[in-house]
């Protein structure tokens, strides 16, 4: 019996909120899912914790700072090039615009409006779960204005 060597990636995404929008992110041309909408995020180093790895590579990427406020999911995807846990945190902007650098585009949604882009497939459970949210951020964000 063979099992399965695949080494398995860990990753974070965020889903930045900001004033009942989340950040959704375009991936950009010559990139793997080219085109797919993603959480930003990146690859989770050794000895780092998600949420120490969504920090930097969110500064890195979009040149804005994140805090992390709690777990959205964390799914398990096996792609052609390889295996991913990508685990999703629900964060907001505490400094900063997001930039873009290697993204084709950014564009913030209502959680409502998530399904309508084409996710990468292992952000389509975040974006579901999300979207199944959508009245908390409304209710949530009327609670601190």
């Amino acid at each position: 019996m063979r099992t399965n060597r695949t080494k398995t990636t860990s990753v974070a995404g965020g889903a930045i909120l900001e004033n009942g929008l989340i950040l959704c992110a375009q991936r950009g041309p010559g990139r793997t899912l080219e085109g797919c909408w993603e959480f930003p995020g990146g690859k989770i180093k050794l000895g780092e914790s998600p949420s120490e790895a969504l920090r930097r590579e969110i500064f890195e990427e979009l040149d804005c700072t994140v805090q992390v406020l709690e777990p959205v999911c964390t799914t398990m995807y096996t792609y052609p090039f390889g295996r991913i846990a990508l685990c999703i945190q629900l964060c907001r902007l505490i400094q900063g615009r997001p930039q873009r650098s290697e993204h084709r585009a950014l564009r913030w949604l209502a959680p409502k409006n998530l399904p309508s882009l084409n996710w990468a497939p292992a952000d389509r459970p975040a974006a579901a779960i999300l979207t199944a949210m959508d009245q908390c951020f409304a209710n949530h964000h009327h609670d601190h204005q």
